[in-house]
C-alpha cells in the first residue's frame, strides 16, 4: 500500500532490557512476517520519517521479492532506536517521536514493535490517517487481519476515498479474510474516486481476479 506514513509508538526503556529478554522474539519475527501477505500493501505515508539504511519493501508499486530480506541486527536498529526511546523517557506522551519509532521498527519490519508505538500515538492522535493506515498494515504483516481491517476502516471514516488505505483495504479483505466482495468494493471505490491513482492498471488486474474469485 502506498505510505503516507503511519504507525509508532511505545513508552521509552533502558536500551540493554529492550534488547536483551526481547530481541529473540522481535527479531525472529521478521522472517515470520515477511511470508503472511500474499499481496503486497503500501505505506499510508509517502515516505519514512526517519531516515535510515533500513530495507524498506513497502514503499513502492512493486511486489514485494519472494527472496527472503536479511534480518537485521538488534545493534543496526537500537543505533536509530536509542535518541527515540530516549526522548520518550523525557515526555512519553511525545506525539511524534511515537510515530517516528513506528515508523522506525515498520521500516525495519519488526511489526511487534511498530504496533505497540502507532497504537500509543493513536491513543493521543486518532484523526492522522498515515498513522492508521501503517497501524492497520502493520497487524496485516503481524498475523491478524481484521485488526488491520479495523484500523483500515477507522482512517476512511476519516477520508474515504484515500488511496492507499482502500488499496490495502483491498488486499487485506480477498487475502486475510478471503472476502472478495470486500476487495471489489474496495478497489471499485479507489477506481472511481482517484482516477489519477498511479498503479490503476494493477488495481483493474487484481479487481477482475477479485470479481472472478467472488
Amino acid at each position: 500500500m502506498p505510505k503516507t506514513h503511519v504507525p509508532q509508538q511505545q513508552p521509552m526503556m533502558q536500551a540493554p532490557n529492550l534488547w536483551t529478554a526481547r530481541e529473540a522474539y522481535l527479531l525472529a519475527g521478521i522472517t515470520l512476517m515477511a511470508g503472511l501477505a500474499l499481496g503486497y500493501l503500501i505505506r499510508g505515508s509517502s515516505a519514512p520519517v526517519a531516515t535510515v539504511s533500513a530495507p524498506n519493501t513497502f514503499t513502492n508499486s512493486a511486489p514485494a521479492s519472494s527472496a527472503p530480506t536479511p534480518a537485521p541486527s538488534a545493534e543496526s536498529i537500537k543505533v536509530f532506536a536509542d535518541p527515540l526511546l530516549q526522548a520518550l523517557k523525557i515526555d512519553p506522551n511525545n506525539y511524534e517521536t511515537l510515530v517516528k519509532l513506528g515508523n522506525l521498527y515498520y521500516d525495519y519490519k519488526v511489526f511487534p514493535e511498530a504496533i505497540t508505538h502507532y497504537e500509543k500515538a493513536v491513543k493521543i492522535n486518532a484523526k492522522d490517517v498515515n498513522v492508521l493506515t501503517d497501524l492497520g498494515t502493520s497487524y496485516w504483516y503481524a498475523g491478524f487481519p481484521e485488526k488491520a481491517v479495523v484500523r483500515y476502516e477507522q482512517a476512511l471514516a476519516i477520508q474515504p476515498t484515500y488511496g492507499q488505505t482502500l488499496f490495502n483495504l483491498g488486499v487485506v479483505r480477498l487475502d486475510g479474510l478471503k472476502d472478495p466482495r470486500g476487495a471489489v468494493a474496495a478497489w471499485e471505490k479507489l477506481l472511481s474516486s482517484n482516477p489519477q491513482y498511479p498503479d490503476r492498471q494493477k488495481v483493474q488486474e487484481m479487481l477482475a481476479k477479485a470479481r472472478q474469485a467472488g
